[in-house]
Parts: structure tokens; sequence; C-alpha cells
């Protein structure tokens, strides 16, 4: 059943994000089709029947609302790389994320070792060009990677690509990196060649970016565009404090893309796994309402209730993860008005508290001077979640035994080549992180608080 534009928008007119908006969208959402006749390496029965799908509305596409985020998937084992994926596909996953950058530059070819062994019309592949060296910023280099994500993945057409981490810089990057020299009206006319089926970008940063891009849709046509979207950066993605990153609010990037007709492929729906080990405070609050619910499915369940996005991709390299993860699709069961209202009044909590929003997408990584940057952050947030931290005024009665908890959990979690003081401030971090986190003074306050205990 095919609906206009505007009796589209008519029906959204119903709250966004409740069971019944999402039920007015039926057309946008559907239950798999029969199996393919071809054998695949997990060519069980089919048990795709439940996963909940997305209409790709320029080609009828049935896209599944859990995509599989393959960046995190170890560089080293193929073997459990191609379990996880005939698991995905097996349930119905088939949308798979990758980039050339991922994994040390292995992530294109592992994805497509694995992907390869099923019916390419199994799967939809996404990949992008990864061009931040300014070496990539020529013409022809940047048409290399290009090329040679085909032959990574072992393709020849891309489902859905994406110029990669717009935002980043500004303008003036966005010029340098895809209009000045051609690249982008370039890959606009690998679409009309067909070798590109669907074209869009992913954003990060200068909001400018975002909206000249937008504003500039009658001529390119995004096909698709990728964001950073969850419960608490719906509307607290802005917040800039002390070396926390300035960006625009996710609810303000999907109300944009919504009004101009362009879907949304969601990245971090967990925060970089932060909204699923939330403080108990929050999360007790959580099971009062869904006693068996994880809060990981209740991020999911937020993000998948929005009618207009095409799919959610989650980091899962491990089984466990994407067994959850499916069943939570399998089908969807969209967050009611109620849940909505306490997942907004969790959110207003956890902006309050100075976690460091880091999503461990390792981009900043390796630091030249050894730092585990995301392993440092990592440890801070879990200290702040535990309430071991802030810690509080020495004269209180837990303060030495939160300092000292504190304080060999940290020599415990880190080696000594890995501590943040190491970290010399030579700010080669800064540019490559996409949630602009000031890495080198998020060190600086690890390191005072080390002294202090």
């Amino acid at each position: 059943m095919d609906i206009n534009r505007r009796e589209f928008l008519r029906r959204l007119g119903i709250a966004t994000g409740s069971a019944a908006a999402l039920a007015a969208l039926e057309p946008f959402t559907a239950l798999a089709g029969a199996a393919s006749s071809h054998q695949s390496p997990a060519s069980a029965p089919d048990q795709t029947a439940r996963m909940t799908y997305r209409v790709q509305r320029g080609t009828g596409e049935q896209v599944s609302l859990l995509g599989f985020g393959m960046m995190r998937l170890p560089r080293d084992n193929q073997e459990l790389v191609n379990q996880l994926v005939d698991y995905a596909i097996a349930h119905g996953v088939n949308y798979f994320d990758t980039a050339p950058m991922y994994g040390g530059g292995l992530n294109e070819g592992i994805t497509g070792a694995a992907l390869s062994r099923h019916p390419r019309e199994k799967y939809y592949v996404a990949t992008k060009m990864s061009n931040y060296n300014e070496r990539l910023w020529v013409l022809d280099e940047a048409k290399k990677m290009y090329e040679n994500s085909f032959k990574a993945l072992q393709v020849d057409y891309i489902d859905y690509y994406l110029m990669h981490g717009v935002g980043q810089g500004g303008m003036e990057n966005l010029n340098r990196r895809f209009i000045d020299n051609g690249l982008l009206d370039f890959l606009v006319g690998e679409r009309e060649a067909g070798r590109i089926r669907h074209l869009g970008f992913s954003y990060h940063g200068d909001v400018e970016v975002f909206d000249w891009l937008i504003d500039h849709n009658d001529k390119y046509h995004w096909d698709f565009v990728q964001i950073q979207m969850n419960f608490l950066d719906w509307r607290h993605a802005s917040l800039n404090k002390d070396g926390w990153k300035q960006d625009a609010d996710a609810e303000y990037l999907y109300n944009k893309l919504e009004k101009a007709g362009i879907q949304v492929v969601v990245m971090e729906p967990l925060r970089g796994g932060s909204l699923a080990k939330m403080a108990d405070e929050y999360a007790s609050q959580l099971r009062s309402m869904r006693p068996d619910a994880l809060p990981a499915e209740w991020a999911f369940r937020w993000v998948g209730s929005h009618p207009n996005i095409l799919t959610t991709l989650s980091g899962m390299n491990q089984m466990e993860h994407l067994e959850q993860n499916v069943r939570t699709h399998s089908p969807l069961d969209p967050c009611t008005d109620a849940e909505n209202a306490l997942l907004e009044k969790i959110a207003d909590g956890m902006a309050g508290v100075p976690v460091i929003p880091c999503t461990a997408c390792e981009y900043c990584m390796p630091c030249p001077y050894g730092v585990d940057i995301p392993g440092n952050f990592a440890f801070y947030n879990e200290a702040i979640n535990e309430h071991t931290l802030p810690l509080p005024v020495p004269t209180a009665a837990d303060y030495a035994e939160r300092k000292e908890r504190f304080l060999t959990g940290y020599l415990k979690a880190l080696p000594a080549d890995a501590r943040a003081n190491q970290c010399v401030d030579c700010e080669a971090c800064l540019s490559k992180c996409p949630q602009q986190i000031r890495i080198p003074n998020q060190m600086s306050r690890i390191v005072q608080l080390l002294r202090k205990s």
C-alpha cells in the first residue's frame, strides 16, 4: 500500500514514539517474507518471520530494524564473525555497516568474507568514504578508497554508501573533503550508474554542515542520513560542560530529517554501552515498570518507536548480545507514552551526572604515547555510575572507602603504560574524536582524582 507524503505526515499527528504512532505506520513496518530458495551457511528453517522491518521508501526494500554495526568485531577471528553473521541473517537481520578505517583497515575484508558466503539478495551492505586524511582529499586517491571497498566487500554494487563523519571541522572541512574536489558529484554519478544504490552521510559535530546538506536536498536527493540518537542525546547532546562536546540534540536532527522526508539510520543507540550500564537508581525505575527488561532493551525500544527510523545499528561482538537484540526486535514492542515519560525523566537526571560521552569507537587510537583513552574513560564512567565518584568532601564518613575503591580499581583495570598520567597533551586525538571530547582535559581530571586518592 502506497501513501503520499501528506498522508504520511497526517498519520504522524499522533504522539511520536507511542504504540499508536507506530501502528499508524504499518505500511512502513513489515514482517519478513518467505525464505529464499538458496541455501546459505545458516540454512536452518526460516527464523526471520518475527523480525521487524522498515520499508525503504525509494525502492520498497524491507530493511531490518536491527542493523549490524561491524566496527567492533575482532580482527583475528573470522570464524566467530562468520557465526555472528550467520545467526544474524538466519534471524532476519539484513543491514550490515562497515567502513574502510574500521578495525585497522581490516573490517571491510572481514565483513566481505562473512557476507559473501550468503546469497547477495539476503543482505544490504553499508560502507563509507572515510577520507579523513588530507591525502584522500585528492579525487583520484579518494576513488581508490572507493574501489577498494568493492574488492574488500566482494560486491559489484554497494547498497548504502555514506560520506563519513561530516560535520567535524565545519564547512571548510566539508568543502575540502567532498565539494571542491568534485568527490560528492562523483558519488552522485555512481548512484545514477547503479554502483551505489542509496547515498547518504553520517553526521557528527558542527550542525551548520548538517543544515547545509539537508537544505541542499533538492540537489543531492539524500536517500538516508546516519545520526547519533538515543533517549539521552535526544535533548541533552548539546551539553557543553568542561570538555563535553557541542552538538545538536538528536531531537532537532531527527525532526529536520523527518520533515525533509529522509529516513534515519541510528548509531550509538546505547551511547557506547553506557545506557546499558546505567546507575541502579535509574535502572531500578525501569525494573519497576518492566521487571524482566534490561536497560539495553529499553534503549532499543525507544529508538525503534520512532517511525522515521530505517534501521538501528548495534555493535554486537558477542553472541549473547546479538541474541538479546534479535529478541528485542522480533518483533519490536514500541514504548508507551508512560514509558517515554519515564525515559525522559531518567535522561534529565543522567544529564546532571558528569560522565564523559565516550562511545568507545576508538577513532582516537592508537595514542602515540600509549594511553588507553577509551579504557580510562570507561573506568571513570563506571565509577560515576557506581557512585564512587564524584568523591565527597574529605570529612565525609565514606570518603576514605570511596577513594580507596577508586584507586585500587583503577590500578587494577589499566596497566601503568596505559594510564591517564601518560598523556602529554599532544592533542593528536582531538581532531579524531566524533564526540568532540577535550580528551587531554579529561585525562588531566583523572590524574587529579588519582592524586586525591
